[in-house]
């Protein structure tokens, strides 16, 4: 079964890669001449992926799932959320964002958040979402040097490490993207 992951995040691809059994073949957008910016204009998480995998499978023939991933802070109500990538401002920029985040953060007792991915998928002419959600705290400064996004920030319930102190495998077994591509995953096998 060959699917479309619709991302350019090489640093998603490889950690949703390492997530997909033998039987899925994954392509990028790259892999498919896919250079468009996908517009992620929706006012939620679930309605950002679901804008990417139709895109795809509407523009490209491609059976394709895509995900979306917001940051859900209790003492901010909720934010960054949908705006989690571009929370410093429409750069994008990963440190900018962090720094942003730990400055409203500052004087907070509570640092409870928790991580939600969507994954939709796009198949002939119907979709399908998955949500997967990781509880946590956001940590008082950055730690570790792995991972992608937030991580640095983010200490999974249960563990005395942030996401970019553990290893790939862990953090794809408990995080939020490997809870919902499990569920993805389950569906497809079922289908097969």
């Amino acid at each position: 079964m060959t699917l479309v992951f619709a991302t350019n995040n090489p640093n998603k691809l490889k950690e949703v890669q390492a997530l997909l059994p033998d039987f899925i073949e994954l392509k990028s957008l790259e892999d498919i001449g896919c250079t468009e910016d996908i517009i992620e204009d929706a006012p939620t998480i679930e309605g950002n992926a679901l804008l990417k995998a139709q895109f795809v499978k509407e523009k490209y023939g491609y059976d394709c799932f895509a995900d979306d991933t917001g940051l859900e802070v209790t003492a901010l109500d909720g934010a960054p959320g949908v705006y989690s990538a571009r929370y410093a401002g429409p750069q994008k920029n990963a440190s900018d964002n962090m720094n942003k985040l730990l400055i409203h953060l500052a004087t907070q007792t509570d640092r409870s958040a928790q991580f939600k991915t969507v994954i939709a998928f796009a198949k002939a002419d119907k979709t399908y979402t998955f949500e997967g959600i990781c509880q946590g705290q956001i940590t008082r400064e950055r730690m570790g040097d792995g991972g992608f996004g937030y991580d640095p920030i983010f200490m999974p319930d249960g563990y005395d490490a942030t996401f970019a102190q553990m290893a790939l495998a862990l953090k794809g077994k408990i995080g939020h993207r490997g809870k919902a591509v499990a569920k993805f995953v389950n569906y497809v096998a079922t289908q097969e």
